[in-house]
């Protein structure tokens, strides 16, 4: 479970490096207008925040379930039983 977390986080990390990767590359070509260099860095900015949280959830998610696995939710009581057994 956890290689699968660290593909995860090196795929995001990989996608944030392509973004800026890109940026730079259009940044000579976006520096000629205004708008379209605030667009470009408005841009670059939430999609990486937009990765930075996909990779936050997916490690909240990975915690609330290590935590279920760990201690189990009581089971419910049985219709016909509503109280437990007492030896």
């Amino acid at each position: 479970m956890r290689e699968v977390s660290v593909l995860k986080g090196l795929g995001y990390l990989t996608s944030t490096l392509s973004v800026l990767l890109l940026g730079i590359v259009s940044l000579k070509a976006a520096e000629e207008s205004p708008l379209l260099l605030a667009c470009l860095l408005l841009g670059m900015t939430t999609s990486v925040a937009g990765m930075c949280l996909r990779w936050r959830s997916h490690r909240l998610e990975q915690h609330e379930k290590d935590r279920e696995r760990e201690s189990p939710a009581a089971l419910p009581a049985s219709p016909l039983r509503p109280f437990p057994d007492r030896n």
